[in-house]
């Protein structure tokens, strides 16, 4: 479900890929207005099926991140309020759930984007963080 979920640099929230043409994608917002308008290839656009937070041994695909966030917060909202939040209440909420994410390459801006996005995901139905890709892999391994 991840793979087609998008952050657009410069561009605040979330958006589902709805469509691919000749050097753009057609993007829709995940929010309640469900706008839709072309985001191009100068853009800096990431899946978050690509995104990886760092830990100490190795990194943590960002759905094992919010998966630990939706078992702790029992697919509720995180009431942590990020604007308001220190530093270190930021790295403190990060480490219930990730314990041994490294401190020196996560930064508290990321934590911020972090709990943005799971609370917009949350907030607008979208608790299924697996991909997939690995869900054919499971259904492959259960039929033989």
């Amino acid at each position: 479900m991840l793979k087609t979920i998008l952050s657009i640099s410069g561009k605040p929230g979330l958006y589902k890929l709805v469509s691919q043409g000749k050097n753009m994608l057609i993007v829709e917002s995940i929010s309640s207005e469900k706008k839709r308008f072309p985001a191009y290839s100068h853009e800096k656009i990431i899946s978050l099926g690509d995104i990886a937070m760092y830990t100490e041994e190795d990194e943590v695909p960002l759905k094992d991140v919010l998966n630990s966030i939706k078992e702790k917060e029992n697919g509720e909202l995180i009431s942590l309020d990020v604007k308001k939040s220190t530093p270190d209440q930021l790295r403190a909420y990060l480490a219930e759930v990730l314990p041994n994410f490294d401190r020196d390459k996560v930064y508290p801006t990321d934590i911020k984007k972090l709990i943005s996005w799971y609370n917009i995901l949350i907030t607008n139905g979208i608790t299924d963080f697996e991909t997939k890709e690995e869900e054919v892999k499971e259904e492959e391994k259960t039929a033989e």
